[in-house]
């Protein structure tokens, strides 16, 4: 019941390039991936206690880790909720969370990657005298992007 009254989902996914019809990444470009507006419910830390039957439990969730499935064959294992890419960081990689795509996303379906950003939490909890922990995966959100290749032409 502490669990529940959490409301633990998935995270809200930054990316760049980001989502939307206009916007296209370079393939050797580096791609940030973050946490968009982490709180207490995307990232944590949630608490919570629930009573029942004169025993009351507390609990306490974090994310460990996010697991990015890129959408090309590569998954991508951040343990924080990265950084927020800003224009003046320019072509820099993330210091903490990012991929290259080596291939434009042209063969996809769509034209496009599909990016899985999937939360794995850890829970601890005590009560009567007892503690635990619980892992909890599986919260998930995708978002599509557009990966295009630049050509140059030497005349």
């Amino acid at each position: 019941m502490a669990i529940e009254k959490m409301n633990l989902r998935a995270i809200d996914i930054g990316i760049t390039p980001e989502a939307g019809e206009d916007r296209v990444g370079l393939v050797g470009m580096p791609v940030w991936l973050w946490v968009n507006d982490p709180g207490p419910s995307t990232f944590g830390p949630a608490t919570a206690s629930a009573s029942a039957g004169g025993i009351t439990v507390s609990a306490t969730a974090r994310v460990h880790e996010i697991t990015w499935d890129m959408g090309d064959g590569t998954q991508v294992v951040c343990r924080s909720a990265g950084t927020p890419y800003e224009p003046r960081f320019g072509k820099r990689k993330s210091p903490d969370c990012g991929h290259v795509y080596e291939k434009s996303s042209a063969h996809q379906r769509g034209e496009k990657y599909t990016v899985t950003a999937t939360s794995d939490w850890v829970i601890t909890w005590a009560g009567a005298g007892q503690t635990g922990t619980i892992r909890l995966g599986g919260l998930a959100r995708s978002v599509d992007i557009t990966v295009g290749e630049a050509q140059v032409l030497v005349s």
